[in-house]
């Protein structure tokens, strides 16, 4: 399977710049999966399609303002660091740009100083390990100096940082946003659950492993970066009982999918756990937990784009895209939304 297989043509004028207000009134493409059919719909319409034994997981994780911007000491030379990964305290894995300016040895500094960081290594994928040195709690210091790191195909400014964060975000430590959670409203999730669907969380930082791009032909060949997640025994609990008494289960996003099948592909059941997966889903997988999944559009060649053919098929996810397009859905991270079932 190639990953040319996964391409296709997207007019840039339907890549979203900025979120829809309010959240849920974002468009909902429909896709069932056994006969094909597509419905067009609202986001706030999808109290409709979930049933009282139901349980829908989310993402909790919240975005860190993870982009900074500073100067390589000596020489001022501007420098653009993403931060992926805490490995210790003081130590992080991230992406540093223009990377091949930046060897090891080198020292960075941002807010004219008030934050200093030594590269102390280079990572298997061209990233950098960085100790930061800094007076005072970091996380204060970040919220102080940091960016909320949007892709860079989303060439707006944000007004308001809390939009891309989901309303439900709690557990601090992602690059990059759970983007099919972003449709929610409080009002809604109280809808749903007056409905009798069960809500409950897992946790996975978003890094690397989820935007990554897919640099081979072979789709196979792929490696993905492992992210560290959480599943707490309450949502263990939920899922089976939903099971049991015939519910289904709804995934939101590929990186909540992707924490269940983990925790199942590694255990052999759903337990509670935490730790690091680097799992890659792709067409020929088969499914042992989620029923349905919520999502957006996702980049041509992407990972994300393959776990969902994984889940629908390859070419059903593709005439659905098609359709969107010729329908002028909106795409990508702050886009339009699609339920599959």
């Amino acid at each position: 399977m190639k990953v040319v297989d996964f391409d296709y043509y997207l007019p840039e004028e339907l890549i979203a710049q900025e979120p829809v207000e309010p959240r849920d009134a974002a468009r909902l493409l429909v896709l069932h999966r056994q006969t094909g059919q597509v419905e067009h719909r609202v986001f706030g319409d999808i109290v409709g399609y979930l049933r009282p034994a139901d349980v829908l997981v989310l993402n909790d994780t919240r975005v860190i303002p993870a982009r900074l911007f500073g100067i390589k000491r000596g020489t001022g030379a501007k420098v653009e660091v993403l931060l992926l990964q805490r490995r210790t305290q003081d130590e992080w894995e991230v992406l540093v740009r223009p990377g091949r300016r930046v060897p090891p040895g080198t020292w960075l500094e941002f807010g004219e100083g008030l934050l200093v960081g030594k590269v102390k290594d280079i990572t298997p994928v061209g990233g950098r390990i960085i100790e930061f040195n800094y007076d005072g709690v970091f996380e204060a210091i970040l919220d102080q100096l940091g960016n909320m790191p949007l892709p860079p195909y989303i060439h707006k400014a944000l007004v308001d940082k809390e939009r891309y964060q989901t309303v439900y975000a709690r557990e601090e430590g992602s690059a990059a946003a759970p983007t099919a959670g972003l449709h929610f409203t409080p009002a809604l999730l109280e809808t749903i659950a007056a409905r009798g669907v069960t809500i409950c969380p897992i946790t996975l930082h978003v890094g690397l492993g989820t935007f990554r791009p897919v640099k081979v032909d072979d789709v196979a060949k792929h490696k993905m970066h492992a992210e560290y997640y959480t599943i707490g025994q309450e949502t263990v609990t939920a899922i089976q009982r939903a099971r049991e008494a015939g519910g289904r289960v709804i995934a939101v996003g590929t990186t909540t999918t992707r924490t269940l099948e983990a925790v199942v592909q590694e255990h052999g059941q759903l337990a509670a756990d935490r730790g690091w997966t680097d799992i890659f889903i792709y067409p020929g997988y088969r499914f042992q937990i989620i029923d349905g999944l919520i999502t957006n559009f996702h980049l041509p060649r992407s990972t994300l784009l393959m776990l969902v053919a994984a889940l629908a098929g390859r070419d059903l996810v593709l005439r659905a895209y098609q359709e969107a397009i010729d329908q002028k859905y909106r795409f990508f991270s702050f886009g339009d939304a699609m339920l599959i079932l």
